[in-house]
């Protein structure tokens, strides 16, 4: 059990990390620093590994408790771990630590949300600058439309 609740507690450190990690992004996206914000990424890549390491460890660690109590571990849980323990401590440190692990996700998804709008909104600027600068073809003629005389024949027509 004590595999699992450290497994957990890593879990909830690396979140965190990224969570800072994500708070930090959503700065950098206000000051509009690409160089920076390639250096955050390369860094949250790195955090995203371990936490997917974290992850395959922990999976590890259940599913050799539950071959220990000798119970299938496609009903493999937390919340059924919960109930097959009988020592109070443990169930409590595994209780704590999955709330913390819940309230931390919850946070890093919320922060990613708000980056992901903020990206988008980002984005929605950088197109109607570029609109702004490639004027077209009706905002180039200046006048009224019935003043310009159409020629019958192209530009490039020429008498030989």
């Amino acid at each position: 059990m004590k595999e699992i609740i450290q497994s957990l507690e890593d879990l909830v450190k690396i979140h965190e990390e990224l969570l800072k990690s994500s708070e930090e992004k959503t700065e950098i996206v206000k000051e509009g620093s690409v160089e920076k914000l390639q250096a955050l990424l390369v860094k949250e890549r790195k955090l995203v590994r371990k936490a997917e390491q974290a992850e395959k460890d922990r999976q590890a660690h259940v599913e050799s408790w539950y071959s220990k109590q000798q119970l299938a571990t496609e009903e493999a849980s937390v919340t059924n771990i919960l109930e097959q323990l009988d020592n109070e401590q443990e169930k409590n440190a595994l209780e704590q630590v999955t709330i913390a692990l819940t309230k931390v996700i919850t946070s890093l998804k919320a922060q990613e949300n708000l980056n992901l709008a903020l990206i988008n909104q980002s984005m929605q600027f950088v197109q109607v600058s570029l609109d702004l600068l490639s004027p077209t073809l009706k905002n180039m003629n200046y006048g009224n439309q019935s003043d310009i005389e159409t020629p019958g024949r192209s530009v490039f027509d020429s008498k030989a």
